[in-house]
């Protein structure tokens, strides 16, 4: 299975940006784990702090499932909740952190109505659960 990971903005800080939040690894290390893991899909990634180029890869439609984390724009992008909306291969949205358990505006996802689960608070191991989900 082809499965596309794509991170929002800030997202490519991982592994340095609030370590107490996000852990100390780095996305590029857990790739190699998960590519490990998991030899049998092929796992592409993405990353973009930009909202315009994270629509424009989804709408490539290049893959058989999506892991999305969007970063901060969970709570306020209409534009990638509609594109996401017309994706119909699976789609698991997670985020590192538990987002109930922070501050009251990132407890809202507006994307995840367009997704067929979410993690939330599991760390990096987010990502490998979604691929086991998908399995």
């Amino acid at each position: 299975m082809k499965i596309l990971i794509l991170n929002g903005p800030n997202l490519n800080l991982l592994g340095t940006r609030e370590p107490e939040i996000y852990g100390t690894i780095s996305m590029d290390q857990y790739l190699e784990d998960l590519r490990k893991e998991f030899p049998q899909h092929e796992i592409i990634y993405f990353q973009s702090n930009i909202e315009g180029e994270i629509i424009n890869r989804l709408q490539e439609n290049d893959f058989e499932s999506l892991i999305i984390n969007p970063g901060a724009f969970t709570h306020y992008s209409y534009a990638i909740a509609d594109c996401l909306k017309n994706i119909s291969q699976p789609k698991i949205e997670i985020h590192i952190s538990n987002i109930y358990k922070r501050e009251e505006f990132r407890q809202k996802s507006v994307t995840a109505a367009n997704a067929d689960g979410i993690l939330s608070g599991f760390g990096m191991n987010g990502y490998r659960l979604a691929i086991l989900s998908l399995d």
